[in-house]
């Protein structure tokens, strides 16, 4: 079993900068993409980013790009989302998601989710 621990979230302001944590632990050897994805009220759980569980290869969602990376820390098993140039619409739950597959884009191809962090971006 994999457990996936977020933290990181909070207030910023538009313009402004956060960084998002996610750990996994416990079976990770099965995890081959980690991905973060966000969700606001009312709305599917949307995806933000993902990166190979061996950091070979990162892909983000168009709104995103040139704003948001996503690194992994291979010791500490730690995958990060580095926020930047945040906008009133990046507020939302950001989760954090491990999956045993290649696929990223969707959230039915993970397995493993943590409990979410709230992201606030104040205008």
């Amino acid at each position: 079993q994999v457990q996936v621990d977020e933290s990181g979230g909070g207030l910023a302001q538009a313009g402004g900068s956060l960084r998002l944590s996610c750990t996994a632990s416990g079976t990770t050897f099965v995890i081959v993409t980690m991905g973060w994805f966000r969700q606001t009220p009312g709305k599917e759980r949307e995806f933000v980013a993902a990166i190979r569980w061996n950091g070979e290869s990162t892909y983000y969602e168009d709104s995103v790009k040139g704003r948001f990376t996503i690194s992994r820390d291979k010791v500490k098993n730690t995958v990060y989302l580095q926020m930047n140039s945040l906008n009133v619409e990046d507020t939302a739950v950001y989760y954090c998601a491990a999956g045993r597959s290649d696929n990223y884009i969707f959230s039915s191809w993970y397995e493993y989710w943590g409990l979410g962090t709230q992201v606030t971006v104040a205008s």
